[in-house]
C-alpha cells in the first residue's frame, strides 16, 4: 500500500504544485486562456485555490516523508477530494459537462489517496 500511495501522491503532488503555481503567479489574462471559469470568479478565489492545492500537494508528500505528523497527508488528501467535488459543481453550473474529465480523473485519484494514506495512521 505504502508504494500505491507513493504513486498516486506524487503524481496528485505533481499535477497540484502546477496547477496551484500557475493560480498564484498568473493573473486573469494569462489563465483564462486555460480555464475559463477564471473569467467569472474573483481573482481572490482564484489565489486562494491556488495557495490551498499547493498546500494540499505539500502535505501529501512532505508529513509522511518526514514522519512527522503524517496524518497530514490524509487531510491534504481529503482536501483534493473537497476542491474536486467543487470544480466539477462548477463546471456543471456553467454547463461545461465536456470539461469533467480531469476533474472526475483527479477526483479518483484523491479518493484513492484517502484510502491509501490511511496506512499512515
Amino acid at each position: 500500500m505504502e508504494i500505491a500511495y507513493w504513486i498516486v501522491a506524487g503524481v496528485l503532488a505533481v499535477f497540484y504544485l502546477y496547477s496551484g503555481a500557475m493560480k498564484i503567479a498568473r493573473n486573469r489574462t494569462q489563465l483564462k486562456t486555460m480555464m475559463k471559469w477564471v473569467e467569472t470568479a474573483p481573482m481572490p478565489a482564484v489565489k486562494l485555490i491556488g495557495i490551498l492545492e499547493v498546500l494540499a500537494a505539500i502535505g501529501l508528500i512532505l508529513p509522511p516523508l518526514t514522519g512527522i505528523a503524517p496524518w497530514l497527508a490524509l487531510a491534504a488528501a481529503i482536501g483534493l477530494v473537497l476542491v474536486q467535488i467543487g470544480a466539477i459543481i462548477l463546471h456543471l453550473a456553467r454547463k461545461e459537462a465536456r470539461q469533467l474529465g480531469l476533474n472526475v480523473a483527479l477526483l479518483v485519484l484523491a479518493v484513492v489517496a484517502v484510502w491509501l494514506a490511511t496506512v499512515w495512521l
